[in-house]
């Protein structure tokens, strides 16, 4: 089985960075790779469609509000893995109120790819992600601060 994990800071607190990628249906809030989600099954599965008209079901697994992270498996998607399970959490920066650590790490079974090729497709698609997240929330911080 092969991992990765990928970590940012963002200029927001937790709570706010919560707010906007903590619901399981929040991705086409903050990720421009997923522009549409469709909420199945009382919200625990969810329908993604990334711009190529690629067509990725993922299934909520894990979820805590209180500790503010939320784990999913994939369960169709154009990807090279098997058994693939993630996890989006969000931690307080110690001593920063005005920050949070924004973490996405995964694990998988290459399928047809060596580890470090499947491992290198979703640390790419982690950290393109946030980093979209951390200039959308850029992007709010500058618009509040010049209201």
């Amino acid at each position: 089985m092969a991992s990765t994990s990928v970590s940012r800071v963002v200029p927001a607190p937790p709570r706010k960075v919560w707010d906007l990628i903590g619901g399981f249906d929040s991705l086409p809030d903050w990720l421009p790779y997923i522009p549409e989600s469709t909420a199945l099954e009382g919200g625990r599965v969810r329908r993604l469609a990334n711009p190529d008209g690629d067509v990725i079901i993922e299934r909520l697994v894990d979820f805590n509000e209180a500790e503010r992270h939320y784990s999913y498996a994939i369960l169709e998607a154009p990807f090279p893995v098997n058994g693939y399970v993630s996890t989006l959490r969000v931690h307080a920066v110690p001593g920063r109120d005005d920050l949070a650590e924004v973490q996405w790490s995964g694990r998988f079974t290459p399928d047809n790819v060596t580890d470090t090729e499947a491992e290198d497709l979703f640390a790419g698609i982690y950290r393109d992600g946030l980093d979209a997240l951390h200039q959308s929330l850029g992007r709010a911080s500058a618009a509040r601060s010049t209201a």
